[in-house]
């Protein structure tokens, strides 16, 4: 069997070397992100400038993708996670533009690149200038998310963002197949290449719908506790892109609509405890795939390096260089034309307020690049033929690693300083994030309350149950808390002082019950199930403050 990771010249035949490799890599992450975390970078970033480093450290064995282990091991479970957390009504809400930015901006770069890069370096034909395009023009889901979520970018950017990067990676491949089997065979019609584009793309999104639907009634029928709902939830996703691709569609799309549509099924197969406990094991195995793609792109350089050929070191920086300030120049001038392009269309009779131009550079601006890239390029075949290598193999992989090391080192670092320089605002005005919570319950408790009130009434048996009676303080007690703290963040200035001195009494509140469990743990009074359950509550008071 063919491995996966190649650990110097020769493959690893023990399965117990693979795992300490991949627990030497884990280490080097965890080490890695507590670095990242003081220094105060994003830690995508970090790990990949860590992943280079390392490196060319003396001694230190190579670590060869191999373009099946990203594909197929890492891809379909971070494309699945972030289309979960992907908001389905906002998404559809600006379908428009993300369809503008995930189809339109990666046609334009691929041919735009494809013309520059043709005239540009000596040898290179059309169909290598497509492929280098369709391998290097797709933004990547992963590395923006993870480099967003620490920064204060507008929710409407944001979707606009997650949803570009979802279903960019699917047309960037498909540009990539085409072209590459263009090069092979040396022949490409267009007619068939389009027909095919969108062949591919629709019945990728059938066969993830229809899977969907299929794990929707084993959620909601056939499941029996929370642990096989998580386990279900990984193994989905390897479903929907295997099945996809191996009918020759779009595996891409497949994991993505199938993870789009069980999102927003979520709330009737889950109940409490799988929701709780499929999260958690979500927010781990995305952390781990994450960190393990982003140091396994940094450890890549030397090899790339060693395998320029023919061409020098200097050269192929200098392509590398041109060709990456070529893609974000391209981006920016292309990101406000598709941006406003679906409101333009609408004419007059369009009421949607505008996007702010400092939003849409925003978007510009967060064009990383990651790890599908580097996954398409290591995928060319190394022959072209029997007797024939594959011409330009090894530059287009070194300005693929180049392209990914400056979009995310530069753009990653330097997104921060931009998006306080443009002085960055949500242009819906919406109420923050931490008001709207608090307008959900308040209405919620109410809801509660009324109901309460009516059962109280109505069931004569209640009105004498001192349990029923001491919830309906409770929730009306709830109900003006909730009213006052609304009211704190309609008068902002007193926001940062009453709520914060709640929050700061009710985390004080919550550690002396801490260490009364701590206690009682000591003193063996109870049992030890009980208490972790008591902790678990504890848990999750504590996580509604943060």
């Amino acid at each position: 069997m063919e491995q996966a990771i190649v650990y110097g010249n020769k493959n690893i035949p023990m399965i117990h070397d693979n795992i300490l490799i991949l627990i030497s890599l884990l280490v080097a992450v965890f080490l890695l992100v507590i670095a990242a975390n003081k220094l105060g970078i994003p830690y995508p970033l970090f790990l990949v400038i860590g992943g280079l480093l390392i490196s060319f450290i003396p001694g230190i064995p190579d670590f060869r993708i191999s373009p099946d282990l990203v594909f197929l091991i890492f891809l379909p479970p971070l494309l699945y996670e972030a289309a979960w957390y992907t908001s389905w009504s906002n998404f559809w809400k600006r379908r428009k533009v993300i369809g503008m930015l995930g189809f339109g901006m990666v046609i334009f770069t691929s041919c735009l690149v494809a013309v520059v890069s043709t005239s540009l370096i000596p040898g290179f034909t059309l169909a290598l200038g497509f492929l280098l395009g369709g391998i290097i023009s797709p933004p990547d889901a992963v590395a923006a998310t993870s480099v967003l979520k620490t920064l204060n970018v507008p929710k409407s950017a944001m979707t606009i963002l997650e949803g570009e990067s979802l279903i960019n990676d699917a047309s960037s491949l498909i540009v990539f197949r085409f072209a590459l089997a263009a090069v092979i065979s040396g022949t490409f019609v267009f007619q068939d290449a389009t027909i095919d584009f969108f062949v591919v793309t629709l019945m990728g999104i059938v066969i993830g719908l229809a899977l969907a639907n299929c794990i929707y009634v084993l959620h909601r029928w056939f499941t029996i506790h929370a642990s096989m709902d998580a386990a279900l939830t990984l193994v989905a996703p390897y479903l929907m892109y295997m099945l996809a691709e191996h009918f020759h569609y779009s595996g891409v799309m497949a994991v993505v609509s199938g993870g789009l549509f069980l999102s927003y099924r979520s709330h009737e197969i889950f109940n409490y405890r799988a929701r709780l406990q499929t999260i958690s094991v979500w927010s781990t195995v995305a952390f781990m795939l994450n960190g393990l793609v982003f140091i396994l792109i940094g450890l890549q350089l030397r090899l790339i390096t060693e395998g320029l050929g023919d061409y020098s070191l200097m050269e192929a920086i200098k392509y590398g260089l041109l060709i990456s300030v070529l893609i974000i120049i391209i981006r920016l001038g292309l990101v406000f034309p598709l941006s406003y392009l679906p409101l333009w269309m609408r004419g007059k009779k369009n009421k949607e307020a505008s996007p702010r131009w400092q939003n849409i550079f925003i978007i510009g601006w967060t064009g990383m690049r990651g790890v599908v890239s580097l996954a398409s390029a290591l995928s060319i075949p190394v022959m072209l033929n029997d007797t024939e290598a594959f011409p330009q193999r090894n530059l287009i992989l070194f300005i693929t690693f180049t392209t990914i090391l400056i979009t995310l080192v530069l753009q990653g670092i330097t997104l921060p300083l931009v998006i306080k320089w443009l002085n960055i605002k949500d242009e819906t005005g919406a109420v923050t994030l931490e008001e709207q919570q608090s307008q959900i319950s308040l209405h919620l408790k109410k809801r509660s309350l009324n109901l309460l009130k009516e059962n109280l009434q109505q069931t004569p048996e209640l009105e004498n149950n001192d349990l029923a009676v001491n919830l309906k303080k409770q929730l009306e007690s709830d109900v003006n808390i909730s009213k006052q703290k609304l009211f704190c963040f309609e008068c902002r200035e007193v926001e940062k002082g009453e709520v914060l001195v709640y929050k700061n009494l009710q985390r004080k509140l919550i550690a002396d019950q801490r260490k009364a469990l701590y206690d009682f743990r000591k003193s063996g009074k109870f049992e030890d199930e009980m208490l972790r359950k008591q902790e678990e509550q504890l848990d999750l008071d504590e996580a509604k403050l943060s």
